[in-house]
């Protein structure tokens, strides 16, 4: 998707420290490429991991692209998933700064960058490039009858923005660990950042999100055994539960990882809809994956941001009580409690 010696700044003006820019959250804890700094000019004078702990990177947080290109930069990543994935006139104006001073582009929205006429101008100027990480393919169909030869294991979730990708990653990274032929197969844009290839299944057309999860699952068993399908959405999510049916699905599943942030009651983003308790959650989506093909819950990831360790213990202990599920978070506390009751599941 981007050129290998890419020296990234990662652009999120003012929000590194919030869930919206978890694009840069998760390219800074888990891409392969080098990231020399962070452009916010909020948190400007201070390191990524202090401000945000989770991205587990030192880079340092600088004002301004300038100083971004003068630390080496080669390319800005736009950081930030706004609500609708729609550019705003202020990262407009950030982005065309940065095509103008020969710096290349990468971003997930949901339109593509290149056709925005002083954008396009800005870059054949320069000779800077801009790359669309949502950007679908363009033969994309329903899916195939024919079985994939690999295991294929799928987050899925209560909320958005809950862990579903972070969940994934640690649990591929744990597998791979031990020697196991893994992989991790991104559905969304700031996955594709991290590993490269994927597609944005919330860019495709409504018919062909399930073909899209199929062909991912077809391309991730050409590079391994062990497939670690990102999750989108959830099936409660008055906006987004189509994207979630879709891979569900399209991708067959052999087991599910459920993916629930601890104390959360409603939908974050729809406050008058509410969540069922967490053994219903189970419940629903062992249904809903069944319409087509049974899978089971094997374990469940529980987000505990916010507690402190006794807390985080308590509501695991809760939830793997309450459903009889392996539960763990697998940030905090390590992926391996989860691995193996997903690779028991499996047989």
């Amino acid at each position: 998707m981007s050129p290998d010696g890419d020296l990234l700044a990662i652009l999120t003006a003012g929000q590194l420290d919030e869930s919206y820019a978890k694009t840069a959250h998760g390219v800074l804890r888990y891409g392969p490429r080098e990231v020399v700094c962070v452009v916010d000019a909020t948190h400007a004078g201070r390191r990524a991991v202090d401000v945000v702990p989770f991205c587990d990177h030192p880079a340092p947080v600088v004002a301004d692209l300038a100083s971004a290109q003068a630390l080496g930069a080669t390319t800005v990543l736009l950081g930030v998933a706004p609500v609708g994935g729609k550019l705003t006139p202020a990262w407009h104006a950030l982005l065309l700064q940065a095509l103008e001073q020969g710096l290349s582009v990468e971003a997930g929205l949901h339109t593509d960058l290149r056709t925005y006429p002083e954008l396009a101008a800005a870059a054949g100027r320069s000779g800077a490039e801009i790359r669309d990480l949502r950007a679908s393919p363009p033969d994309l169909d329903v899916p195939s009858a024919e079985p994939v030869d690999a295991r294929v294991v799928h987050t899925v979730g209560s909320d958005c923005a809950i862990g579903k990708m972070s969940v994934v990653l640690e649990l591929d990274r744990a597998a791979r660990a031990r020697q196991l032929r893994s992989v991790f197969v991104a559905t969304g844009q700031t996955g594709i950042a991290i590993s490269g290839w994927g597609t944005a299944v919330d860019h495709v057309v409504s018919d062909y999100v399930a073909g899209a999860a199929d062909r991912l699952v077809r391309q991730g068993a050409d590079r391994g055994d062990l497939l670690w399908l990102e999750g989108q959405g959830s099936i409660y999510h008055p906006a987004y539960s189509g994207v979630t049916l879709g891979l569900l699905h399209g991708s067959s599943a052999d087991a599910l990882v459920l993916c629930h942030r601890a104390g959360r009651t409603r939908i974050a983003d729809y406050p008058r809809t509410p969540l069922p308790p967490l053994p219903d959650v189970v419940r629903d989506y062992e249904a809903a994956a069944g319409w087509v093909k049974r899978a089971r819950i094997a374990a469940i990831a529980l987000n505990t941001a916010g507690l402190d360790d006794a807390a985080a213990r308590a509501a695991i202990t809760e939830a793997q009580e309450q459903t009889g599920r392996v539960t763990d978070d697998v940030v905090r506390f390590g992926a391996d409690r989860v691995l193996d009751a997903v690779l028991t599941g499996l047989g």
